[in-house]
């Protein structure tokens, strides 16, 4: 692949950080170079651009360039049933998520919904996802297969529950087991794709389940582990009556050899500190999904107590209870909750829990999550002034802090020009006439 040069305004985390307020990196005139879907240079457009006249030229001005978001919890299979009507978690799974999921035992139906729900992840510039399944392999293979087809990094397992689902909907301890270290083996590093080790949530799965694939997390020790936590009051009684020896909702987990580094639970809204405080000693993270908290009624989530816990966050839609592939979306209601709360999620905050932050939860940002050389070369362009209303709202208004906070609250899949995924564009909006540059003066 050819060398590529990218004009725009550039922003991004080039390190972990505490204080992303104060430590991002921007770059109002930047040049970005990518060559073989790496990222080789960034810096000043007017003082670099000189030494790359012959690479093919993108003249993104008036752009925004940002890492391609990372969305860390969300649910392939439930993209057809996004805003159905009216329930809280227990009765939205029964009349909504399981009738739709069985339509996945049908590879061909798993693989036309794959490239939708894909293309929709590009479309709101999401360059990985850390995803469920359904509980057949074949979907899983097929989700793989689409992302492998665009060298996309995601993350992802097929769902595991073998109680207290329809029967046509259950494996078992076993099949659990021997699917999961199949898909393990065929998939996990496989290019750049990752597996994630995914019970559905404890009341699904016997302590046979857990028990096996908590050996499965000791066999595979780079393998991610993904499942629900303390989403719902109703939810958290339940895993009480069926684990009544456990100390906890995470204890549960804990017992099975489920938590540890790289292990990304949904949602944490109801916790107690006994919990907290193990989060805080294995590195787990819990994923914050506010569009589906809300939707659901589930209730609001702490962070600033995960903050002061130092208990890794990342950001999430969690589709298809959350509402949207978005995750400007996302980070607006998110910074609503936080409100409720009695504290405020500054705007660089929101968006290093979509990029770096992620990123370095899941120990991937060597390869993602930033604009680093030597990175995947996945990112977005973003339009800030996509509309009459947004081009007023910035006419005189553009400092970092307020081009992300603005757009978190205005913005949508209008606002994304274009999608990146090592160094080849996937997502192109209608309006994006943008030429070819080949020669720089």
């Amino acid at each position: 692949m050819s060398i590529q040069t990218y004009r725009a305004s550039l922003l991004h985390f080039a390190a972990p950080t505490q204080s992303p307020k104060e430590d991002y990196v921007y770059i109002a005139d930047g040049l970005l170079v990518t060559r073989n879907g790496k990222i080789e240079f960034i810096g000043e457009y007017k003082d670099n651009i000189h030494q790359y006249l012959d690479a093919k030229h993108h003249d993104y001005s008036g752009k925004l360039i940002l890492p391609g978001f990372i969305d860390s919890h969300l649910h392939f299979p439930q993209t057809e049933m996004l805003a159905s009507f009216g329930e809280q978690l227990l009765d939205w799974l029964t009349d909504y998520t399981f009738p739709v999921e069985r339509k996945f035992e049908n590879k061909e139906y798993a693989s036309r919904i794959a490239k939708v729900f894909l293309k929709q992840l590009y479309r709101h510039g999401t360059t990985t996802g850390m995803v469920y399944s359904s509980v057949h392999k074949q979907a899983a293979d097929a989700l793989f297969e689409e992302a492998q087809n665009n060298e996309m990094l995601l993350i992802a397992g097929k769902v595991c529950m073998d109680r207290h689902c329809p029967d046509w909907l259950q494996d078992t301890a076993a099949s659990a087991q021997q699917d999961t270290a199949q898909l393990i083996e065929t998939w996990h590093n496989n290019g750049r794709l990752k597996y994630a080790i995914t019970p559905r949530f404890a009341p699904t799965s016997t302590p046979e389940q857990l028990h096996a694939l908590g050996e499965l997390a000791q066999q595979y020790p780079d393998v991610y582990i993904q499942t629900h936590l303390s989403e719902n009051h109703n939810e958290i009684a339940w895993v009480k009556e069926l684990f009544p020896e456990r100390k906890n909702y995470l204890d549960v987990y804990d017992h099975y050899n489920l938590l540890r580094k790289g292990a990304v639970f949904g949602h944490g809204i109801h916790l107690e500190q006994s919990e907290w405080q193990r989060l805080r000693e294995t590195e787990a993270a819990i994923a914050f999904c506010p569009t589906s908290n809300l939707f659901l009624g589930s209730g609001l989530f702490d962070l600033a107590k995960a903050q002061q816990e130092n208990v890794p966050v990342t950001l999430a839609t969690d589709v298809g209870g959350g509402t949207s592939f978005s995750m400007l979306k996302t980070m607006s209601e998110a910074y609503k909750i936080c409100q409720l709360k009695g504290n405020q999620i500054d705007p660089m905050q929101g968006l290093y829990l979509m990029t770096q932050g992620s990123a370095v939860t899941l120990d991937l940002d060597d390869k993602i999550g930033n604009l680093n050389p030597g990175t995947d070369a996945d990112f977005v362009v973003l339009d800030p002034e996509f509309d009459e209303l947004t081009a007023l709202r910035f006419e005189h208004h553009r400092t970092p802090q307020d081009l992300i906070f603005a757009l978190s609250m205005l913005a949508d899949d209008r606002a994304v020009f274009a999608t990146y995924i090592a160094g080849k564009p996937v997502y192109q909006a209608q309006n994006n006439t943008q030429e070819e540059v080949h020669n720089v003066a």
